[in-house]
């Protein structure tokens, strides 16, 4: 990295954040987290220090806070260069079993970090979106410019984000860019709790000799991206100096599609190479999940013209460093 300076990862202790924090210490960067340690966890932080290498503690700073308090947001605003906003609350179901929690994470948080920043004077303000945003428009792959309606109040906050997000670019000339993230995984998801993405849910269940649950009949298919695409893009979007680049938003994903039943067969096929046993472990199906999507995949071209994003790990190669994580770190 060229650009040397304070970067400010809210959600710092969750899976992505926590590799973000990982990658940038390791460039030698200062980074500060604001984390609630709702659903990011200290031991990510502790996991990404460790790898970051020596000296990486003393460029880190750690903020125990949530950013549905303005003050806290501005307090962890304050000498930033990059905000690489990642908190929120996740997943299509507990938003509808609680939309009034992921309206206020996800909403009144995403406000407070935009007001923090705009008033830090700060480079830019890069935020986590999501392919939930494309709701119900069927066209395959997906087009920034071309969405449909929202399913869930977790995809409405997003569609919100993106709309606050340009308001303040256009009203306050705050630099922004919105990544719409199309189911990412890798090393330090969680696969625990009723809401756990079905990557490491899966894993969990199979190293434990349980059966995976499907919902629908498995041909629902993903634009399943590995977490280093995903860090990656973050970067070059807080750095990009592509004129028109900022106040837009870009899928991030490997332009590929991924059934259930392909995704469940490639965990077990890597899993069972220690664990023979596991190669006839069918999993279990039960009925399509309310708010969710059919298939999802994405028109990457944006990215790689105004970010110079280019995926660096396809699904395959993601699943066997993610696989290789979990056997060494079983949950």
């Amino acid at each position: 990295m060229d650009a040397h300076g304070t970067w400010l990862v809210t959600g710092g202790a969750g899976f992505i954040g926590s590799n973000l924090v990982e990658t940038l210490l390791r460039e030698g960067q200062k980074v500060v987290v604001l984390d609630s340690l709702v659903t990011g966890y200290q031991r990510n932080l502790d996991a990404a220090l460790c790898r970051a290498g020596p000296g990486a503690a003393e460029r880190f700073t750690f903020i125990h806070g949530d950013i549905t308090s303005l003050e806290t947001c501005q307090r962890a605003c304050v000498g930033v260069d990059w905000v690489l906003h990642q908190a929120a609350l996740g997943s299509v179901p507990r938003s509808i079993a609680h939309p009034l929690d992921s309206h206020r994470a996800n909403v009144d948080g995403f406000m407070n970090m935009l007001l923090a920043a705009r008033d830090a004077k700060v480079k830019r303000f890069v935020y986590a979106s999501s392919s939930s945003v494309y709701g119900d428009e069927p066209t395959l792959p997906k087009v920034e410019s071309r969405v449909g309606r929202v399913l869930s109040p977790y995809a409405a906050t997003k569609h919100i984000n993106e709309v606050y997000a340009r308001v303040f670019q256009l009203s306050y000339g705050l630099e922004t860019i919105g990544l719409r993230y199309f189911n990412v995984f890798g090393p330090r998801q969680d696969p625990n709790g009723a809401y756990a993405a079905v990557i490491p849910k899966w894993m969990a269940s199979l190293q434990q000799g349980e059966p995976c649950r499907v919902n629908g009949d498995g041909s629902t298919s993903r634009d399943f991206c590995f977490v280093a695409n995903a860090v990656q893009a973050n970067l070059k979007a807080a750095l990009t100096q592509v004129p028109g680049a900022t106040d837009a938003v870009y899928n991030v994903a490997v332009g590929g599609k991924t059934s259930l039943l392909e995704l469940y067969t490639m965990i077990r096929e890597r899993l069972a190479g220690s664990r023979p046993e596991l190669a006839k472990l069918e999993p279990v199906f039960q009925p399509f999940r309310p708010g969710d999507i059919k298939d999802s995949q994405a028109d990457i071209s944006r990215a790689k013209e105004k970010l110079g994003y280019a995926p660096t790990h396809t699904v395959s190669q993601g699943m066997d460093e993610t696989v290789a994580y979990a056997v060494e770190n079983p949950s």
